[in-house]
C-alpha cells in the first residue's frame, strides 16, 4: 500500500491551514479560527511523524551515497547508520499507517454519559450505581473531572439509580469511553435473595460526545424552560429553592433536566449543554443509520441496543461480546481498572479499519 501521496496531501493541507490562521481576516472570526485550529491539531501528529520518516529516508539516501565513495572507513560508518535507520523506517511506516486510519471526529471531545437501569427491578438500579462508581473510579485514575447533571434514585431505600447523567470534562474522553455504549448485563446473587439464586439484570449506558457551540444552533423560540424545586440528594439548601431546570426542545420533544447545583443559573447552563449534546447525538444517529451496513460491523458504533458486556460475579468474570474477550478480574475492573479492556477494544477497532483499508 503506497501511503506517500496521502501523506504529501496531508502535509500540504497542514501548511495551507497554517497560512490561513495567519490571515487577519480569519483571526477576527472566532468560529472559523476554532474549526481551523481543531483541524490543524488533528493533522499535526501525522505531519510530525511524516517529517521524522522523511528525515530518516534522507539520511539513508545520504549513507548509501557514502558507500559509493570508496572510503572503507566511511563505508563502514554508512552501513552502520543504515542498519540503525531501516528498522525505524519500518516503525514509522507502521505508525503512519495507523495514523492514516479513518479517525472518529469526536475522539477529542468531552462526553456526557447516561446510565439507566434496565430489566431486573431493584437489582438493576444497584447495578447502575455500580457502573457509575466504576466510571468515577476510572475518571479518578485518569485525573478527569466529573460532574453530575441529573439523577433519579431508587425510592425503595436500598440505594441505586433508576437513571444518572454525568459529564466527563477532558479532551479525548470520548476516544476511551465510546466503547461503553450499549447494554451491560450482570449475573450475581442479589442481597435480597435468601435462596442464593443467581439473578440476571441489566443497565444501559449511552456515551454522547459533547457538542460544541459551532455544531449546534438552538433558537430561543424552540425552547420551553421550567424551573422547579429539586428532589435530588443535594441537601436542604437545594430543595428550598426553585433551582432545578427542565428544558424542552419543542421541535424534537427532547427533554433535559439538571438539578445538581444550588444555582439555577448553573443548572440552566448545564441543561443547555446537555440539550445541545442530545441534539448533536440525534443528528449523528441519523447519519449512522444512513450508513447502517458499514456501522453495524464497527466496534465503536455506539449501538445502544446491543448487548456489549456481561459481568459475572460468582466467577469474577467480565466478557465483552463484541470482541469475545473474557477477563477474570471483575473486582479490579469495577474499581476503575478499565485499561486492558479499552486497549483491546482499540486494537480490535484498528485491526478492523486496517482490513477495510486493504480490502
Amino acid at each position: 500500500m503506497n501511503i506517500e501521496p496521502k501523506l504529501q496531501a496531508i502535509e500540504q493541507e497542514y501548511d495551507d491551514i497554517g497560512q490561513k490562521l495567519a490571515d487577519p481576516k480569519i483571526a477576527s472570526d472566532p468560529k472559523e479560527l476554532q474549526v481551523l485550529g481543531r483541524k490543524r491539531a488533528q493533522l499535526e501528529p501525522v505531519v510530525m511523524k511524516y517529517q521524522e520518516y522523511k528525515s530518516a529516508q534522507k539520511s539513508i539516501a545520504e549513507a548509501k551515497e557514502l558507500i559509493k565513495s570508496g572510503d572503507s572507513e566511511l563505508e563502514s560508518l554508512a552501513r552502520e547508520e543504515i542498519s540503525e535507520l531501516e528498522p525505524k523506517i519500518e516503525s514509522f511506516t507502521h505508525d503512519l499507517t495507523l495514523l492514516l486510519l479513518p479517525k472518529d471526529p469526536n475522539d477529542d471531545k468531552s462526553v456526557i454519559v447516561e446510565i439507566r437501569a434496565g430489566t431486573g427491578g431493584d437489582e438493576a438500579t444497584l447495578f447502575a450505581a455500580d457502573l457509575f462508581r466504576m466510571y468515577v473510579r476510572f475518571c479518578e485514575r485518569q485525573r478527569w473531572k466529573i460532574e453530575v447533571i441529573d439523577s433519579s434514585t431508587n425510592t425503595a431505600g436500598i440505594g441505586g439509580y433508576k437513571e444518572i447523567v454525568f459529564r466527563i470534562d477532558s479532551q479525548g474522553a470520548y476516544s476511551k469511553m465510546k466503547y461503553e455504549s450499549g447494554v451491560h448485563r450482570v449475573q450475581r446473587v442479589p442481597v435480597t435473595e435468601a435462596s442464593g439464586r443467581i439473578h440476571t439484570s441489566a443497565a444501559t449506558v449511552a456515551v454522547l460526545p459533547e457538542a460544541d457551540d459551532v455544531e449546534v444552533e438552538i433558537r430561543p423560540e424552540d425552547l420551553k424552560i421550567d424551573t422547579y424545586r429539586s428532589s435530588g440528594a443535594g441537601g436542604q439548601h437545594v430543595n428550598m429553592t426553585d433551582s432545578a431546570v427542565r428544558i424542552t426542545h419543542l421541535p424534537t420533544g427532547i427533554v433535559v433536566t439538571c438539578q445538581d447545583e444550588r444555582s439555577q443559573i448553573k443548572n440552566r447552563a448545564r441543561a443547555m449543554s446537555y440539550l445541545k449534546t442530545k441534539l448533536f447525538d440525534l443528528e449523528q444517529q441519523k447519519q449512522n443509520s444512513e450508513q447502517s451496513a458499514e456501522r453495524r460491523g464497527m466496534i465503536g458504533s455506539g449501538d445502544r441496543s446491543e448487548r456489549v458486556r456481561t459481568y459475572n460475579f460468582p466467577q469474577n468474570r467480565i466478557t465483552d461480546h463484541r470482541i469475545n474477550l473474557t477477563l477474570y478480574k471483575l473486582d479490579s475492573y469495577l474499581d476503575g481498572d478499565l485499561y486492558e479492556m479499552i486497549d483491546a477494544m482499540l486494537l480490535a477497532e484498528q485491526t478492523q479499519k486496517l482490513q477495510n483499508l486493504e480490502a
